[in-house]
């Protein structure tokens, strides 16, 4: 995680940077799938109520010159303004960049509670009608599964600040659980 690459959205007259930064992010994660994923993780230097209009790449420099020879940023050109890859300032601090998936569909687990046999239908029932679904405050962006072609938020927490670094493997969407990013 020594080097990074900041790819900025500008502004534009005709798309929101919100349906851009969606775009940029599901172009990034097909990306991020093809090149092996597990060694590049993202940040958004900006998140503050919206994820901002800053994606930020960290990875050694082999892995980020591997995922940008891919050509991902096709047709995005016009509305990024991306930097090369530079060295990570020393002494900065560090922290975990995670997806946040909330239990939205209270009804949905409790059938799925009497059909496992953990609860009666009576139990599943009271417990459903005290429920409810939970939402989550936390910046996203709007992809769309290309499985099911169904559109979901995946929500984006930046944990605390660390002063240390904690080595680990991303996902395909650049996230961790436990590894983190530096932070600058």
């Amino acid at each position: 995680m020594n080097n990074y690459i900041d790819i900025k959205i500008l502004p534009d007259t005709e798309f929101s940077s919100s349906l851009l930064m969606n775009a940029l992010f599901a172009k990034l994660h097909r990306a991020m799938v093809e090149a092996g994923h597990s060694e590049v993780g993202v940040s958004f230097p900006q998140a503050q109520k919206t994820l901002g209009d800053t994606v930020r790449l960290h990875g050694s420099q082999g892995a980020l010159e591997r995922l940008m020879a891919i050509g991902w940023l096709k047709g995005l050109t016009d509305y990024t303004c991306v930097t090369a890859i530079t060295a990570v300032p020393g002494n900065c601090k560090h922290r975990v960049v995670k997806r946040v998936q909330a239990k939205s569909c209270v009804e949905r687990m409790y059938r799925r509670s009497v059909k496992k046999g953990w609860l009666t239908a009576e139990e599943a029932e009271t417990r459903m009608n005290a429920g409810k679904d939970q939402q989550l405050k936390l910046p996203f962006v709007q992809l769309k599964s290309r499985s099911t072609e169904q559109s979901f938020r995946l929500f984006i927490q930046q944990g605390k600040i660390l002063d240390s670094p904690v080595a680990g493997e991303f996902s395909a969407y650049g996230v961790s659980d436990v590894a983190t990013i530096p932070w600058f």
